[in-house]
């Protein structure tokens, strides 16, 4: 990983002359030939698994010549002229500094300037175009669906029909009933968010995608992207994700696991109390703009979280339930082979024929709606799929669900303490004290501390509250209660010294330990949210979990993995930035389930990966200036920090 130069300059400072040097190519010419030598798989990429010579000479306009040499540098040099070709420009100005750019400052650079920029979308006359043309888009008509009541937006929505084929607006009615939902399934399409009007021009309030396939609002990744763009000054962008989430609770009733229809049976992690605590952290919010959001943050904890018989259970702690029933609409045909083939045979059927005619519920089996009961409330937790939660989610108060509550009361009881003087009214002026939500955040401590910590195992477990015992499997959501600062002092011990190692990786912590998955027959399906794979918000609240407790000597280590798993992804394969790791081969080639999203690009990504973003930017906050410089190097971190294995 080098750069060569020639001839006249010999100077032992090279690489500073270098970086002065400023080259103009034909931006077309130069692309083709780059990609003529080097890219010998025809992906349009130069990476690793390429066989070309992996030196590239290019000539400035007096006539220095420079030999471009290695993966990396060529693979910079590839990105900076398709940025050229992206402009329209004929020739390309080629910066040697970007070229021979720290690795870690080019990628969180990258993350800064341009990724966010490309996964930032609005439903709105400029940005509907580019989310209707979703892969996932596949009925006859472009539907929109606007909430009943919104009838400005309605009319708003209605005038672009005109100009948009195929588009059709439609409003949804005041009572979204289940038998009403289950009518979406045959025209699926976009749920509207929040609108603004700014000098008497309405423009969609923006969100953040998280990247490839996936183009539409998503819950749980939301927070985590927004952690990011705080971090980068992108504080009206975060605020902007907190008003979608708000207009979510106010018009569909919860925040989505998506904003698409078939996702109004679904919400999500819940996060929105974190997301206004960071916000106020690093915007300082007014007051209003709080006490708006707050209200919203409690409407959502009654209205989603509180009832009877939804996601409370009668032991007092939650669990994720989500509405519906049979296939959940957004996976692919053939996705439940291996279990509706179980069921196929008891009606004499084919297993396309059969799954046919249950998804039309022309034939319906209880067992197998069970099974999807269970399947749903999996894809309302986020963790789709997980051995964990296969065909028993709806059964199990989730330590992780049950930890992000617990935050929810005791950021509730923070707010109204700090902001509002302990005295807070809801939107029905009902009255609240900090008294009130440290109270149900200590007595929740007390039952997660009763179902959900196991002594003897020395870590949390799910809670099985219709078998009425611990749901035995080892998954990184036991550190959860770290983040949540619900853990006493021995407990965090324990999660540290005896629970990490049974996770710990090269590039950071697996979804589950090796022994949860250990027993699995050879052809069970292999579930991305178990072992072997990594994930950005386990390692995110991991991380912030370690720092809660003083772990910083951990807390640097576990930030140093990860961001040189990112690195050296990045380094090896034109800068892909993916949504999820394999930790077995510290690589971005997973063969489960849905693959990977973010690797399918031309020439340059544009977007990264929305939480894969995030965390690199929040890692590089907590890195101490040593280990930044050891990443700069890619170094192994088994190296930096030696394992016991």
């Amino acid at each position: 990983m080098d750069v060569g130069l020639y001839s006249k300059m010999s100077n032992s400072n090279y690489r500073q002359i270098i970086s002065t040097m400023i080259f103009k190519l034909p931006t077309e010419i130069a692309i083709q030939k780059l990609l003529k030598q080097e890219d010998t798989d025809g992906d349009k990429k130069i990476t690793v698994d390429d066989c070309g010579p992996k030196s590239f000479l290019i000539t400035n306009t007096i006539g220095d010549e420079i030999a471009i040499e290695g993966t990396f540098y060529l693979s910079n040099l590839l990105q900076e002229l398709a940025l050229a070709k992206k402009q329209n420009l004929e020739f390309a100005t080629i910066d040697m500094a970007h070229i021979q750019e720290n690795p870690v400052d080019r990628i969180s650079r990258k993350i800064t300037d341009y990724y966010w920029h490309g996964l930032t979308r609005t439903i709105d006359e400029a940005g509907l175009a580019q989310i209707l043309s979703d892969e996932k888009t596949n009925s006859e008509f472009l539907f929109l669906y606007v909430p009943y009541g919104e009838n400005e937006a309605f009319v708003y929505y209605q005038n672009l029909e005109k100009s948009i084929p195929n588009f059709k607006v439609v409003q949804l009615p005041q009572d979204l009933s289940e038998a009403f939902l289950e009518t979406l399934n045959k025209k699926p399409g976009l749920l509207s968010l929040a609108l603004a009007s700014k000098n008497g021009k309405i423009s969609g309030v923006p969100f953040v995608v998280p990247g490839g396939r996936f183009n539409e609002m998503y819950g749980w990744d939301s927070y985590f992207i927004a952690v990011g763009l705080l971090i980068d000054g992108k504080y009206d962008l975060a605020m902007a994700i907190a008003e979608n989430f708000k207009y979510q609770i106010d018009h569909y009733g919860k925040i989505l696991n998506a904003n698409r229809s078939y996702y109004l049976t679904r919400t999500q992690p819940p996060f929105y109390s974190s997301l206004v605590m960071d916000v106020i952290k690093y915007a300082n919010p007014n007051k209003s703009w709080i006490k708006r959001h707050l209200q919203s943050i409690i409407k959502e904890y009654q209205n989603v979280w509180m009832q009877d018989g939804k996601r409370l259970t009668d032991n007092g702690l939650n669990r994720y339930k989500a509405e519906g029933i049979g296939l959940p609409f957004e996976v692919e045909p053939g996705h439940f082979n291996d279990e509706i083939k179980k069921f196929a045979p008891k009606y004499n059927l084919s297993t396309a024929e059969f799954e046919k005619q249950y998804l039309e519920r022309q034939l319906v089996d209880s067992e197998l709606d069970s099974y999807f009961v269970h399947d749903r409330s999996m894809r309302e937790s986020g963790h789709d799929t997980t051995n964990r939660l296969v065909n028993v989610c709806a059964d199990l108060n989730p330590i992780s669900l049950n930890s992000l509550l617990y935050k929810y009361e005791k950021d509730i009881a923070i707010l109204i303490e700090t902001v509002f003087d302990n005295s807070f009214h809801n939107s029905e002026n009902v009255a609240y004290t900090l008294e009130y939500w440290n109270i149900k955040a200590q007595d929740r401590k007390i039952l997660i501390d009763d179902l959900c910590w196991n002594a003897q195992n020395k870590m949390y477990f799910d809670y099985n509250f219709i078998k009425q015992e611990p749901h035995i499997f080892e998954a990184s959501t036991t550190f959860y209660p770290l983040w949540a600062k619900l853990c006493n002092v021995e407990q965090a011990q324990d999660l540290v010294e005896k629970a990490l190692p049974k996770f710990l990786m090269k590039g950071g912590i697996a979804g589950s330990s090796e022994q949860a998955v250990a027993n699995l027959s050879a052809d069970a399906p292999v579930r991305q949210w178990d072992y072997p794979f990594g994930w950005a918000p386990h390692q995110m609240l991991l991380w912030v979990g370690l720092l809660n407790y003083g772990y910083e000597e951990k807390a640097q280590e576990m930030v140093y993995r990860w961001l040189w798993l990112i690195t050296k992804n990045a380094l090896d394969y034109n800068g892909t930035i993916p949504e999820k790791f394999n930790l077995e081969t510290s690589s971005h080639k997973v063969f489960a389930e849905y693959g990977n999203v973010g690797t399918d690009f031309d020439y340059i990504t544009e977007e990264g990966f929305g939480w894969m973003n995030a965390s690199y930017q929040y890692g590089l906050t907590i890195l101490n200036a040593d280990l930044r410089m050891k990443l700069g190097e890619c170094l192994d971190p088994d190296e930096v920090f030696p394992r016991q294995l």
